[in-house]
């Protein structure tokens, strides 16, 4: 029962997550934004507004693709965003510029996240490996090595959020100053910049969740050989 419980807190956590960007992000997807900007125009006007000219915005295929990609500079936004005048479209090219400026300030956390990035990788791809291959044979060492790895990347996913929520601030920030919006779709845009933000918290969580049931298992298997 324990672990029927369980499963289906990992799996609810994600899929209410998903739910809830994609029905917020639709609902302010059918809302016009006043200033009549695309989101190409927005992440330009901010971009250019820091000073980061050379950071270049693209299209992007795919729905709610958009990202920041820091190696080649480029702000890259999901067509319906690139091209749509909406409060959604307006606060998801803020929030990708929002990393764009982070990348710029040198975001200590942002540079740590990088830094990251090959290890979580890596962790992803063995650490169950090593976990299955312990749990299955009863080899608490074995089990113990994925453990470690899979903390990598629990490490990853729990770095990520001061980087996501740091980005939706300045977001706000830049969209307010600049008069890009107003009060109201202040409060709309910050709705949208939560919603996404949830599937990051609870990724982090599913993932905390996981790693202390292995926790678990191990020092079960840890009892039993004594």
């Amino acid at each position: 029962m324990g672990f029927l419980i369980y499963f289906l807190i990992v799996l609810i956590i994600p899929i209410y997550a998903q739910f809830k960007v994609k029905s917020t992000f639709n609902k302010y997807a059918k809302v016009s934004s006043t200033s009549g900007m695309s989101g190409a125009e927005v992440a330009r006007k901010i971009l250019n507004d820091n000073g980061l000219f050379n950071v270049a915005v693209e299209e992007t295929r795919g729905y709610l693709s958009d990202h920041y990609d820091p190696r080649a500079k480029v702000v890259r936004l999901s067509s319906a965003n690139y091209h749509g005048h909406t409060v959604a479209g307006t606060a998801v090219a803020a929030h990708e510029v929002g990393h764009a400026i982070q990348d710029a300030k040198d975001y200590g956390f942002l540079r740590f996240r990088h830094s990251l990035v090959p290890v979580a990788n890596f962790s992803s791809n063995f650490s169950w490996i090593f976990i299955l291959i312990g749990i299955f044979s009863q080899a608490s060492g074995m089990l113990l090595v994925g453990i470690l790895l899979l903390a990598l990347g629990v490490l990853f996913q729990v770095v990520t959020l001061p980087v996501e929520f740091n980005a939706s601030s300045r977001a706000l920030t830049q969209l307010t100053t600049s008069g890009i919006i107003n009060s109201n779709e202040n409060v709309y845009a910050k709705r949208v910049l939560n919603a996404a933000a949830l599937t990051y918290v609870a990724a982090a969580a599913v993932a905390v969740l996981e790693l202390l049931r292995l926790v678990l298992i191990y020092t079960g298997m840890q009892n039993d050989e004594d």
